[in-house]
């Protein structure tokens, strides 16, 4: 959420930064509900101080009050009339608090859709055709004497996965992992957990489940809800990403300037709705309705520099997770079109995804300023005793089944078995390499 009187002062630079987005808003239809609001409240204090003078006066003339301090009111005439009066200004005053809640509700929802700024070096584009490619580690695999196969004819050969099986129990975009495709589920997230852990994060087991109020603190409703499952019957959504509680986490607190950087990770299943994505990515583990993320979440001060300094961080607490998995990959700068409304800043970092030819996306940093902080009310006390909102970070440490993809695919050796980078045995009880079983002639 942007601070109201910051965008009075800067409205110009903010429809820019919209523009860039290609958003659609208007900042003059933003301040004109501002000034409904502003203009409706005037009037109705106005109202109700005028009530109140006219009930002192009713007060005075039937003898309840003895009217010292009491200005005087003239010739004021009968109780009766100045009841009349009384009840005419009632009437009047409910009309405009009507008006107002109205204008309220408005002014609220529109400030609630309203997106970030765009930070001046993200590139400018629509579609994530228009990201930036900034660095990458390694180069496609390359596969000499065999064609290699792609996750799901892999996942079939060694009994990693059963997805007729998972659209038989669910419907379509929801699958099984079996045998050493759930252990190898299980080893990426502990891998990227004790990682974390070693880097002065701190672990968290979380509500799977959120409140409305929760959700729009953390930046996803009002925008992302039809991505959401909502629990029938009630105000609680099954939550997209770790990030949604780990934010809340610290909801409504205010934080010493000493406690900052605030570190916190968790990993969790995670459902999203798709909504949007039919017939997109329908092979495989791309794209499905269940997963599981290990998210990174950092709360920090109220400064750019330290903002770009933990955006760095976190981004390169990814990149290393990759670099254990030994996968190539590169890291791009999300366009202004690409990225979501809450975002400042963005980088993806894309897997080489050898079935798909290209990379992929499997993680993401993003830097949000106070946008976060604002709707949640996180804030902290400066050196100086003032209250500030916090900085928030997010990134998605590794996301399975997705990270299977690449594990598997670029790990394939002539004879159908895979590798097991060295990082992950530990996790896989000592197993260096999956083996394809032996068939019966």
């Amino acid at each position: 959420m942007l601070d109201i009187r910051w965008v009075r002062e800067n409205a110009e630079r903010i429809q820019e930064n919209w523009d860039r987005r290609g958003a659609g808003l208007s900042v003059s239809e933003v301040l004109g509900l501002d000034q409904a609001r502003r203009d409706l409240l005037r009037e109705t204090e106005r109202l109700r101080e005028e009530r109140n003078r006219w009930s002192r006066a009713v007060g005075r003339r039937i003898g309840r009050v003895d009217g010292d301090g009491i200005e005087d009111m003239g010739n004021i005439g009968d109780a009766e009339s100045l009841k009349l009066q009384v009840k005419s200004l009632q009437a009047r005053l409910a009309e405009a608090e009507a008006k107002l809640e109205k204008a309220e509700r408005e002014y609220r929802d529109a400030m609630l859709r309203l997106p970030n700024l765009v930070s001046p070096d993200t590139p400018d584009g629509r579609t994530d055709r228009d990201n930036v490619e900034v660095r990458r580690t390694g180069e496609p695999t390359a596969f000499e004497g065999f064609e290699p196969l792609d996750h799901v004819a892999l996942g079939e050969l060694h009994g990693l996965m059963d997805l007729p099986r998972g659209v038989k129990a669910a419907g379509s975009r929801h699958y099984y992992l079996t045998g050493a495709g759930v252990r190898l589920h299980r080893a990426v997230q502990q891998l990227a957990l004790d990682l974390l852990e070693r880097r002065g994060f701190r672990p968290l087991e979380v509500p799977l489940m959120a409140s409305r109020e929760t959700l729009v603190g953390a930046g996803f409703f009002p925008h992302g809800e039809d991505q959401t499952y909502r629990i029938a019957d009630e105000e609680r959504w099954l939550v997209g990403t770790a990030e949604v509680p780990l934010v809340a986490y610290h909801g409504g607190e205010t934080m010493d300037a000493e406690e900052l950087p605030v570190r916190l990770t968790a990993a969790s299943l995670c459902f999203r709705n798709e909504v949007g994505s039919a017939g997109r990515d329908v092979r495989g583990l791309y794209r499905v309705h269940q997963f599981a993320k290990v998210e990174q979440v950092v709360l920090c001060e109220n400064d750019l520099a330290a903002g770009e300094r933990m955006l760095e961080e976190i981004t390169a607490n990814a990149e290393e997770i990759l670099r254990l998995l030994e996968l190539p990959c590169r890291v791009v700068a999300v366009c202004a079109g690409d990225m979501g409304v809450k975002t400042y800043k963005q980088f993806d970092i894309e897997t080489w995804m050898p079935s798909r030819g290209a990379y992929g996306e499997t993680h993401s940093s993003s830097l949000l300023l106070d946008y976060q902080a604002r709707r949640a009310n996180i804030r902290y006390r400066d050196a100086e005793g003032r209250l500030r909102y916090c900085y928030t970070l997010n990134n998605t440490a590794v996301a399975s089944p997705r990270i299977l993809i690449p594990l598997l695919e670029n790990h394939q050796r002539p004879d159908g078995s895979i590798a097991i980078p060295a990082a992950l045995r530990p996790y896989m009880n000592g197993l260096e390499k999956l083996e394809p079983p032996v068939r019966e002639a």
